[in-house]
């Protein structure tokens, strides 16, 4: 008898978690795992689908969809399309962006490039002497070591003088950023968020997922930095020496400036509903410059997945070069296929990855999906031993991407992430050139090496690809 009201549970069970997730509209793949999962493990897999799983967040939806109602007319009214004529690749990828809802390539009288932490935090230190209005900062890290102090320091004495600070640091990521740590910043009138604590509450975690994972700094309106480098000593040649990350930034210098205020105004009505739609934080910059930059928002509030498209339309169309800086590369079927069919038609398709990334899981994930790229001819180059952690596309001479997204469905999908989309020679040339000097610390790995990995470790990356759509 208990065996049969067993049998009516578990049945009974699987088909109500079965109509729960399908109803969430989620990919076949995931779909299927996680019915499988909730299934089988139901108490172990009830809890990593609460505390991990992509679960959509309506009411915190609907807080970023009204934040973009209200900065809506902010932006009608700041956009400034460039009167320079793009080439017809670069046009077609910047309306897909418009599309997809982001704005126009915007003018910029000054673009700098970093590819090292230390002459990064020197200039972002530099900006924020020279504030005279306002200094907004998101950072997904923010630890409270010699660089973080070192940059809070410099926020509280500009607060002190009457200039509007605020940072908006995420729960997660910045889980040291203790109170302690803040008070000297709102003691001298600073304002400070967390973005989605990852704190538990009574009853069930709050998202681990839907972390902001952008990397923001805007000054008085005109000047902005953005980038995958973070605020810890790990970025810091000066406290890291040889072994300090290596990354990129940029630093945006006109009117594309103002893009990056509104996505950052998004996240900070979200934490704290204050609105940033006076027209004093978005002022304007008759100096236009000869840089085009577009900035290309996304996360899991909306429907498109912005940056995802974007990678993929710029890969596909690609003529002579796609050179990808990726330190997680998960990639799903449409980048794969996109990097695969680019190389078969010729083009030079180069991966630049960490030989040994900062987590075991992802970087032996990552290996599997060699082997669908290396027979499509796409050349794969391991830099060490440092990590790497730069994320930027370099493709032919018109196209290059920076920003905070990783190649992987947690930047895609589950995160909050920003890039900036630079067209024009100048700036492609110059990623390409640092693209070469990386190479220099590399190793090229090829089928051979595919073929020397034991079977054990082959059984432990095929594992480890199966939690690809959460890494």
């Amino acid at each position: 008898m208990y065996p049969s009201i067993l049998a009516v549970i578990l049945g009974v069970w699987i088909v109500g978690i079965s109509c729960w997730i399908l109803l969430e509209h989620r990919s076949p793949a995931a779909t299927i795992a996680w019915i499988l999962a909730l299934s089988f493990l139901p108490g172990l897999g009830i809890f990593i689908y609460l505390f991990l799983g992509p679960r959509r967040f309506n009411r915190k939806m609907l807080v970023l969809s009204r934040a973009r109602e209200l900065l809506a007319t902010v932006r009608e009214r700041l956009e400034e399309r460039a009167d320079k004529e793009l080439p017809r690749s670069a046009r077609l990828l910047s309306e897909m962006v418009e599309k997809n809802g982001g704005g126009p390539p915007m003018p910029v009288r000054d673009l700098t490039p970093f590819v090292e932490g230390a002459p990064l935090y020197a200039a972002l230190l530099e900006a924020i002497e020279e504030a005279e209005d306002h200094v907004h900062l998101e950072y997904y890290i923010f630890n409270p070591d010699r660089i973080g102090t070192r940059l809070r320091d410099a926020l509280v004495l500009k607060a002190r003088a009457g200039v509007e600070v605020r940072l908006l640091v995420d729960g997660l990521g910045s889980k040291r950023f203790s109170r302690r740590f803040r008070q000297p910043l709102e003691a001298a009138g600073a304002q400070v968020a967390y973005f989605n604590s990852a704190r538990m509450t009574r009853f069930l975690p709050r998202y681990v997922n839907f972390r902001t994972h952008r990397k923001i700094v805007v000054v008085d309106g005109r000047t902005a930095f953005t980038g995958g480098i973070n605020i810890t000593d790990g970025q810091s040649e000066e406290f890291s020496g040889e072994q300090a990350w290596r990354d990129t930034h940029l630093k945006i210098e006109g009117i594309a400036a103002r893009a990056l205020q509104a996505v950052f105004a998004e996240n900070w009505f979200f934490a704290t509903g204050e609105t940033l739609s006076d027209l004093d934080y978005y002022p304007p910059d008759p100096l236009q410059g000869d840089h085009l930059v577009q900035i290309v928002a996304s996360g899991p509030d909306r429907e498109v997945p912005a940056i995802r498209d974007l990678f993929f339309s710029a890969i596909a169309g690609a003529e002579q070069r796609v050179l990808l800086t990726t330190p997680y590369f998960v990639p799903d079927e449409a980048i794969l296929t996109a990097l695969q069919t680019t190389a078969r038609r010729g083009v030079d398709v180069r991966i630049l990855a960490p030989e040994k990334g900062d987590g075991a899981m992802v970087t032996a994930a990552a290996r599997t999906w060699y082997d669908a790229l290396l027979p499509a001819g796409v050349h794969i180059h391991l830099f060490g031993p440092r990590m790497l952690h730069a994320k930027t596309l370099v493709v032919d001479d018109e196209i290059t991407i920076v920003g905070t997204a990783n190649m992987d469905n947690r930047s895609f999908r589950l995160n909050f992430e920003v890039v900036a989309v630079v067209y024009g020679r100048a700036a492609a040339e110059g990623l390409a050139a640092q693209f070469r000097k990386d190479l220099k610390h590399t190793r090229e790995f090829t089928a051979r090496d595919r073929e020397k990995v034991a079977l054990p470790s082959r059984l432990l990356e095929s594992i480890a690809r199966l939690m690809s759509p959460q890494l």
